[in-house]
Protein backbone atom coordinates (compact mmCIF):
# COMPACT_ATOMS: atom_id res chain seq x y z
CA UNK A 1 0.00 0.00 0.00
CA UNK A 2 1.38 3.38 -0.95
CA UNK A 3 1.52 6.58 1.07
CA UNK A 4 -1.12 9.21 0.45
CA UNK A 5 -0.10 12.56 -0.98
CA UNK A 6 -0.61 15.58 1.29
CA UNK A 7 -3.60 16.74 -0.78
CA UNK A 8 -5.28 13.34 -0.29
CA UNK A 9 -4.63 13.50 3.45
CA UNK A 10 -6.05 17.02 3.61
CA UNK A 11 -9.18 15.91 1.73
CA UNK A 12 -9.68 13.00 4.14
CA UNK A 13 -9.13 15.21 7.20
CA UNK A 14 -11.79 17.62 5.95
CA UNK A 15 -14.34 14.83 6.45
CA UNK A 16 -12.99 13.52 9.78
CA UNK A 17 -13.79 15.46 12.94
CA UNK A 18 -11.01 15.66 15.52
CA UNK A 19 -8.25 13.98 13.51
CA UNK A 20 -4.99 15.72 12.65
CA UNK A 21 -1.54 14.82 11.39
CA UNK A 22 1.15 15.19 14.02
CA UNK A 23 4.60 13.61 13.93
CA UNK A 24 3.73 11.95 10.62
CA UNK A 25 0.77 10.06 12.10
CA UNK A 26 -2.98 10.42 11.86
CA UNK A 27 -3.94 11.23 15.48
CA UNK A 28 -6.98 11.90 17.61
CA UNK A 29 -7.45 12.27 21.36
CA UNK A 30 -10.68 10.82 22.71
CA UNK A 31 -11.87 11.92 26.15
CA UNK A 32 -13.90 9.96 28.71
CA UNK A 33 -15.26 10.60 32.21
CA UNK A 34 -12.72 8.29 33.86
CA UNK A 35 -9.79 5.92 33.39
CA UNK A 36 -11.94 2.77 33.17
CA UNK A 37 -13.86 4.08 30.15
CA UNK A 38 -10.68 5.26 28.43
CA UNK A 39 -9.14 1.84 28.95
CA UNK A 40 -12.27 0.06 27.71
CA UNK A 41 -12.12 2.18 24.55
CA UNK A 42 -8.43 1.34 24.08
CA UNK A 43 -9.33 -2.34 24.34
CA UNK A 44 -12.03 -1.93 21.65
CA UNK A 45 -9.47 -0.24 19.40
CA UNK A 46 -7.10 -3.14 20.12
CA UNK A 47 -9.76 -5.67 19.10
CA UNK A 48 -10.35 -3.76 15.86
CA UNK A 49 -6.60 -3.66 15.20
CA UNK A 50 -6.26 -7.40 15.73
CA UNK A 51 -9.19 -8.16 13.41
CA UNK A 52 -7.74 -5.94 10.69
CA UNK A 53 -4.08 -6.84 11.35
CA UNK A 54 -3.17 -3.14 11.44
CA UNK A 55 -2.07 -1.72 14.77
CA UNK A 56 -2.08 1.88 16.05
CA UNK A 57 -0.07 3.52 18.77
CA UNK A 58 -2.27 4.04 21.83
CA UNK A 59 -1.66 6.34 24.77
CA UNK A 60 -4.09 5.81 27.65
CA UNK A 61 -4.37 8.06 30.66
CA UNK A 62 -6.99 9.17 33.14
CA UNK A 63 -10.01 10.10 31.05
CA UNK A 64 -8.28 10.01 27.67
CA UNK A 65 -6.99 7.74 24.94
CA UNK A 66 -4.94 9.03 22.03
CA UNK A 67 -4.95 6.89 18.90
CA UNK A 68 -2.30 7.26 16.18
CA UNK A 69 -2.47 5.47 12.84
CA UNK A 70 0.41 5.17 10.36
CA UNK A 71 1.68 2.45 8.07
CA UNK A 72 5.30 1.97 9.06
CA UNK A 73 6.11 -0.36 6.16
CA UNK A 74 4.75 2.20 3.64
CA UNK A 75 6.60 4.98 5.44
CA UNK A 76 3.59 7.18 6.15
CA UNK A 77 -0.17 7.57 6.13
CA UNK A 78 -2.09 5.34 3.72
CA UNK A 79 -5.73 4.93 2.75
CA UNK A 80 -5.89 2.05 5.21
CA UNK A 81 -4.95 4.41 8.05
CA UNK A 82 -7.78 6.73 7.04
CA UNK A 83 -10.19 3.79 6.99
CA UNK A 84 -8.98 2.62 10.41
CA UNK A 85 -9.38 6.13 11.82
CA UNK A 86 -12.98 6.18 10.61
CA UNK A 87 -13.56 2.73 12.10
CA UNK A 88 -12.07 4.00 15.37
CA UNK A 89 -14.63 6.81 15.42
CA UNK A 90 -17.37 4.20 15.14
CA UNK A 91 -16.18 2.60 18.40
CA UNK A 92 -17.03 5.62 20.55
Amino acid sequence: MSMLEQQQIDQALATMQGWAVRDGMLRRRFTFPDFAQALAFANRVGELAEREDHHPDLLVGWGACEVAWVNHSAGGITQRDVEMARATDDLV
